[in-house]
């Protein structure tokens, strides 16, 4: 009884559809709306208008379809890739060999770079970037400057060379691509193999066996001298197994190039090492990097702190010229294709050559100051006197490729001087054809130019070379390995390094482009 007052109160409550709305309410609750009603109506009108103001008479029918359709729908952005390029094909040759081609490299892990080595192979000036000095790829580089840059045989720019020097050229370059092994080495003593391409005779001359990586190298230094690479040229096959050759000799632990045989495996490996920055430097592949840095890595391991190189790694504190300026081209080549150096050794290589060179003659010695190469040690008893400055030689190339200028620094002329009293001489009875002073002297006196040291070396340099190339048999091409390093790297060794003289006309242009 006592709780029906409150079922009466609640039931005297008025229901929600009973309840009464004032016109205040009505009032209050569209006012509330109002904003959002009048910027829907402001927004539409605008619409109104643009399409109002479109020229739908100038516009075609599927032009109207598509206006429509992306105001009834915006579609979500689509990212697309864009387009692959067609990689540009290349013919493949058949041959018995393996051929290194990028789809080899499995065993790496690098990505190979962006930009493209070979189509810059002949550009006038593939090194314009490079700060101070216009430098070159090592020994076999090519850089824009007062003669041209870089051009393979026929290249059409550049100094060129005197009658005879072009077929010297060919012919020399088809006798290496015809001895070379099926292994893509180049065997010193053991070349006779593949005699019979070329005629029906049986070359002699043999090398010795400890130095097939050194010679494997030069050769193929020859070839790309010339505008062949592992992807161009018309001895890309040949250059493709001479890297794979080289890249199969490489200890991975220490980078080494060949073994430890005698004094010369740092000859060996240092010719080796500037082949192979060369051919990575236009290729690109990261095969080649790899086993190039590694090579690299051993030199700058091998030099005497503040000083230069010798026979011994780790270093024992001697150091000589000759191999020292292999060094330093090798490092040069690796420094232009992007290889990691220490440019340390610049500095230790010409406070060597400093050391070694008489201020008041220019001569530079091989390990004293003013002396004879170990030449004179190893052949005296054939040849009593020694006729070359090929010290001499190395010492003004390398301080072109390190940065010096004759007009600033008086000791470069001064070796000059010394060079052209020696001129090269076919002389096979005496100790004229020091091939090695040849080729380092033709490079020195081509950088420096001119009437006095160029022009008469350069006469001097065709008539010795290009006379006495052979004419005849399986020897065409090719020419005999006298002189005093004859014996040790043999016909492979003395018609690489004149091959590579007959380069000197476009194989780099002037080291110092701005003189």
């Amino acid at each position: 009884m006592s709780e029906q007052p409150n079922i009466r109160l609640e039931s005297s409550l008025p229901k929600f559809w009973e309840e009464e709305t004032s016109f205040n309410d009505v009032l209050y609750d569209w006012m509330e709306r109002a904003p959002w009603l009048a910027l829907s109506a402001l927004a539409h009108g605008i619409l109104i208008v643009i399409m109002m103001a479109i020229p739908w008479d100038l516009i075609h029918p599927e032009e109207v379809k598509e206006i429509q359709a992306s105001i009834e729908q915006t579609p979500e952005e689509v990212w697309e890739e864009p387009p692959p390029e067609e990689p540009e094909v290349i013919e493949e040759v058949e041959t018995d060999e393996p051929v290194l081609q990028d789809s080899e490299v499995t065993e790496e892990t690098e990505t190979v770079e962006t930009e493209e080595g070979d189509p810059d192979f002949l550009s006038d000036s593939p090194f314009e970037e490079a700060a101070g000095v216009n430098d070159v790829i090592g020994i076999g580089g090519g850089a824009g400057g007062k003669h041209g840059g870089r051009f393979g045989r026929g290249g059409g720019k550049g100094v060129k060379g005197g009658k005879g020097t072009e077929e010297a050229l060919k012919n020399g370059l088809e006798w290496l691509a015809k001895h070379q092994s099926d292994n893509g080495s180049w065997d010193c003593d053991g070349f006779m193999a593949e005699c019979g391409k070329i005629g029906p005779t049986e070359c002699d001359g043999p090398g010795e066996p400890a130095h097939d990586v050194g010679m494997t190298g030069l050769a193929l230094l020859a070839f790309l001298g010339d505008g062949n690479t592992t992807t161009q040229g018309d001895y890309k096959e040949v250059v493709s197994r001479g890297v794979k050759y080289l890249k199969e000799q490489q200890d991975p632990e220490t980078g080494l190039l060949g073994a430890r045989v005698g004094g010369a495996f740092m000859y060996n490996h240092g010719i080796a090492t500037l082949a192979l920055c060369e051919a990575y430097y236009f290729s690109k592949n990261p095969l080649i990097k790899s086993t190039a840095q590694g090579a690299v890595d051993f030199i700058c391991a091998a030099r005497n702190p503040y000083a230069a190189w010798r026979y011994e790694s780790p270093p024992i504190g001697d150091n000589d010229t000759s191999v020292t300026g292999w060094m330093v081209f090798a490092l040069k080549s690796a420094e232009e294709a992007g290889l990691e150096i220490d440019k340390e050794a610049y500095v230790g290589a010409l406070s060597w050559f400093d050391e070694v060179t008489d201020p008041s003659t220019g001569r530079c010695g091989y390990q004293t100051m003013g002396s004879e190469s170990s030449r004179i040690e190893r052949v005296n008893k054939h040849f009593p006197a020694e006729k070359g400055e090929a010290m001499t030689a190395v010492a003004l190339l390398c301080r072109f490729f390190l940065g010096q200028d004759p007009e600033e620094v008086d000791i470069m002329e001064k070796h000059a001087k010394l060079l052209i009293q020696k001129p090269p001489e076919w002389d096979p009875d005496g100790f004229g054809c020091d091939m090695y002073y040849w080729y380092y002297g033709s490079y020195a006196m081509y950088q420096m130019g001119g009437s006095q040291y160029w022009e008469p070396w350069q006469k001097a340099m065709e008539k010795a070379i290009v006379g006495s190339q052979r004419t005849e048999g399986d020897e065409k091409g090719s020419w005999d390995p006298v002189g005093p390093w004859g014996y040790a790297g043999g016909r492979v060794y003395s018609t690489a390094l004149m091959t590579l003289c007959m380069e000197v006309y476009f194989r780099y242009g002037k080291v110092l482009g701005a003189r």
